[in-house]
């Protein structure tokens, strides 16, 4: 089985979908013969052709808008959003449009468009290409929200994704877009929009998401030298949660530490601990904690102060286990 990491895993599950069914297009900036600024599309227009793999003008509303123009006649769009921080001029076509049409219309018209997008911080590229915007779309009806953490994932979550009847925002966490390697099936497959264990533990939960999972890994690391066994949570599916297998580990440890780039206020995380406060508050041994980013502006010569590290995670698990 071959080692991918999350760009070559991406490629090779837009390779396969386009390859299996010719109703799957990829478009958006620079995705076709120059393979996307990531190089996630690389080669795809060489092997199936300009009209199933094309650049676009930088319109991000026009590129949403003729994927729903295609999706609502059957076919798969797969746009590409060259940076989510660029997703906001679309987001009209997104939340007002996208979001409603199948229901608006009766279950009549499909939806089914995959939005491509890398976000988050890590790459020092400053407050217009560090965002993270989940939030946003996860509160709109209608919209699955989707964030792999990593090859693995990627691959089966966007094929999933690509075969889903109603839109998709697929958020690729792009700071490990090279450095998260893992071993990838050639052949298609596809994983459930749900949770997944990702390190089974005694004493806190770390329940996170996308880029984290990897800082969450080595904080659980750093807390077992100190006899604190961690349980770690990828989310994965942010719409639609996998309530029961989050409470499942609340149930068992008692003490949560919730991890997210994004700024705490109105963030993910919120919603967790809400779920987790409503389901299962006679569970808990102490406070639902977050380590999240900063209401502020994503920063540029502050990057690695705003994001969440290994060392803020372990110190919140620490703070909620000595409780």
């Amino acid at each position: 089985m071959p080692v991918m990491n999350i760009i070559q895993a991406v490629n090779s599950a837009l390779d396969g979908a386009l390859a299996a069914d010719e109703d799957v297009f990829v478009f958006g900036e620079d995705v076709g013969r120059f393979g996307g600024v990531f190089r996630a599309t690389d080669g795809l227009q060489a092997k199936h052709g300009e009209n199933r793999v094309f650049d676009t003008p930088l319109s991000e509303a026009g590129i949403i808008g003729t994927a729903i123009g295609m999706a609502i006649y059957g076919l798969k769009p797969v746009p590409e959003i060259q940076f989510s921080d660029f997703i906001y001029p679309a987001f009209d076509q997104i939340v007002n449009e996208m979001a409603k049409f199948r229901y608006r219309s009766g279950g009549q018209y499909p939806c089914g468009v995959t939005v491509r997008t890398p976000f988050g911080g890590g790459i020092r590229g400053g407050h217009y290409h560090s965002q993270s915007p989940e939030a946003y779309f996860a509160h709109t009806a209608g919209l699955k929200v989707v964030v792999p953490s990593d090859p693995y994932t990627a691959k089966g979550l966007l094929l999933t994704a690509i075969d889903d009847p109603d839109p998709v925002i697929f958020l690729e966490p792009k700071r490990i877009y090279r450095a998260a390697r893992a071993e990838v099936p050639e052949e298609p497959y596809r994983l459930p929009f749900a949770a997944a264990v990702d390190r089974e533990g005694e004493h806190v939960s770390i329940i996170t998401y996308g880029a984290v999972l990897h800082e969450a890994r080595e904080a659980a690391d750093l807390l077992a030298e100190n006899d604190i066994s961690a349980e770690i949570i990828d989310v994965r599916s942010l719409v639609p949660l996998d309530e029961e297998t989050i409470l499942a580990s609340v149930r068992k440890t008692g003490r949560v530490v919730i991890v997210h780039e994004a700024a705490r206020t109105c963030g993910y995380g919120a919603e967790l601990a809400a779920l987790i406060a409503e389901k299962a508050l006679m569970h808990l041994e102490a406070p639902i904690l977050r380590v999240t980013g900063y209401d502020t502006p994503f920063p540029y010569t502050l990057e690695q102060q705003y994001l969440p590290d290994a060392l803020k995670i372990f110190e919140a698990c620490e703070t909620t286990v000595d409780f």
